[in-house]
């Protein structure tokens, strides 16, 4: 919405600083404190609330988790559902900073409380049934699957030729005229350390949806201690601010062999705005956390960095700066499928922030040097752009 005052800048001398709302590093840095603030002013209304509505956080039992129940009795009772104070500060920043007129931010914004909306569902049935589940597994996986697939093909059918439903614009290059569409952007797939996309046609209906709904569960799957998830959100989210950015600016994107679409800068607006509010989030969450984030942040974190990825086509570029939520749900996937066929545990718990603490860690050593890690994937995935 602030995007439209530089019109006013424009129009008026006296007004002239107003053009500053129409660079789009302005409104990041601007979304980015927005979300904070937000985040930091209302953080202990949304906390005094939770407590009231007694949206208290059930822990396993001792007969769920044995040794695991004795080191995390003392969170009995701490809010959960804290994630509306993540994703209501978020939303209030993208709809005032980033343009109202993009697609990419629409798609964003469907994902975002779609999965918000599922999550807290999740959240007030464990509450309400006092134990640790809530939504069932198949139902879970089924409505992020319907929410991320609804998501996808509106991008694909945006301006499809077959559809008109909105204007390509055309760029070019050696004195050759190129048609580019949101449809057919989406279509690519980027493989690291290839100079060429490959083509995903409909698949991308099909694959696309995948990546959300696999980190919309990753992301879920890390938040287990105090800051874990939140700490690994923010270096995510500022690495594909730049990525972002960079597909949105057609020299940047040149120059780092990226995608490029000019309505992609829009994107890192709302990466920023996930920045501020994942750091306003942080101060509460911190440990010894005052809050959880709850099923409401993490489903809806995961959801929004998959989507994200998939804004500026690096969605398989997420396995390496997402390094640390690719670790905590393979950790799962490789407990449950060695104790099925062997009978045998390769971890002492899983998601494996938890085999860490059975060891001997301190909570506050794990998710330290948790968040380290998720720094250096986020470097290392920010290198390999110019290994082509």
């Amino acid at each position: 919405m602030l995007y439209y005052l530089h019109l006013l800048g424009e129009k008026y001398e006296w007004l002239d600083w107003l053009r500053l709302f129409q660079f789009g590093t302005v409104r990041a840095a601007g979304a980015c404190m927005t979300a904070l603030l937000l985040s930091l002013i209302f953080g202990k209304k949304v906390i005094r609330m939770l407590q009231l509505l007694k949206m208290g956080q059930p822990i396993r039992t001792k007969e769920e988790v044995h040794v695991l129940a004795k080191l995390h009795e003392g969170k009995a009772g701490t809010p959960t559902m804290g994630g509306v104070l993540i994703v209501g500060t978020l939303l209030v920043s993208v709809i005032l900073w980033a343009r109202p007129d993009n697609p990419f931010i629409w798609a964003l914004v469907f994902v975002t409380i779609g999965t918000a909306i599922l999550g807290f569902v999740d959240d007030y049935q464990k509450v309400a049934k006092k134990n640790s589940k809530g939504v069932s597994g198949r139902v879970k996986l089924v409505s992020q699957f319907c929410i991320a697939l609804v998501a996808v093909l509106f991008l694909y059918l945006y301006d499809h030729p077959d559809m008109g439903m909105a204007k390509p614009f055309i760029t070019e290059k050696n004195g050759v005229e190129y048609t580019h569409t949101i449809s057919n952007y989406i279509q690519k797939l980027w493989i690291p350390f290839m100079k060429t996309p490959l083509d995903g046609g409909i698949w991308v209906l099909i694959l696309l949806p995948i990546v959300i709904v696999a980190c919309s569960n990753a992301v879920n799957l890390t938040d287990g201690l105090d800051g874990l998830a939140t700490g690994c959100t923010l270096t995510t989210a500022a690495a594909y601010a730049i990525l972002t950015y960079a597909a949105g600016h057609s020299v940047a994107s040149a120059y780092l062999l990226l995608p490029y679409h000019p309505q992609e800068g829009e994107v890192a607006i709302f990466c920023t705005a996930l920045l501020g509010a994942g750091l306003g989030f942080l101060w509460f969450n911190c440990h010894p956390a005052k809050v959880f984030m709850g099923d409401t942040g993490s489903l809806s974190i995961g959801g929004m960095l998959g989507m994200i990825a998939i804004c500026c086509k690096q969605e398989i570029l997420l396995v390496v700066i997402g390094g640390v939520f690719v670790m905590e749900a393979g950790s799962v996937m490789i407990q449950v499928a060695s104790f099925k066929m062997t009978g045998k545990r390769v971890f002492k718990m899983s998601p494996i922030h938890h085999h860490f603490e059975l060891k001997g860690w301190e909570e506050t050593q794990v998710i330290n040097r948790f968040w380290i890690l998720s720094i250096m994937c986020a470097l290392i995935g920010m290198a390999t752009l110019k290994i082509r």
